[in-house]
């Protein structure tokens, strides 16, 4: 396993098991997200980010990792409250031992759905 492999894998492990201060560890103060919630910018938005995911996620599983010279791929398959089923993946930028960058991919229509859904209430 190459050290951005076990970085990625070591940062999912981490988050999937809520343990934030564990996930943190492995992200640049300076990091960069871009998700479909928008951009973050800086470990503090990273950390409300996943703190809020975090919040609604009943479990998750790490269905593949890939790593290359400039970081790793990691998908996954979560369940949240809202949705019971939802895949995603996330592109990690890695320098010295550290996310820099990272691109979060998932399917946010089911998510809309449950928020309009539970607004008709």
């Amino acid at each position: 396993m190459s050290e951005n492999t076990a970085i990625a894998e070591g940062y999912a492990t981490a988050w999937m098991a809520r343990d934030l201060d564990a996930a943190m560890a492995y992200v640049a103060e300076d990091v960069v997200l871009e998700a479909p919630a928008g951009r973050f910018e800086g470990a503090d938005a990273y950390r409300g980010f996943l703190e809020r995911f975090m919040g609604l996620m009943t479990s998750a599983e790490i269905t593949a990792v890939y790593g290359g010279a400039d970081g790793a791929a990691v998908h996954y398959v979560t369940a949240t409250r809202p949705v019971p089923v939802s895949r995603g993946s996330d592109r990690l930028v890695i320098r010295d031992g550290l996310i820099r960058e990272a691109v979060t991919i998932f399917d946010r229509l089911p998510f809309d759905q449950a928020t309009r859904a539970t607004d008709r209430e």
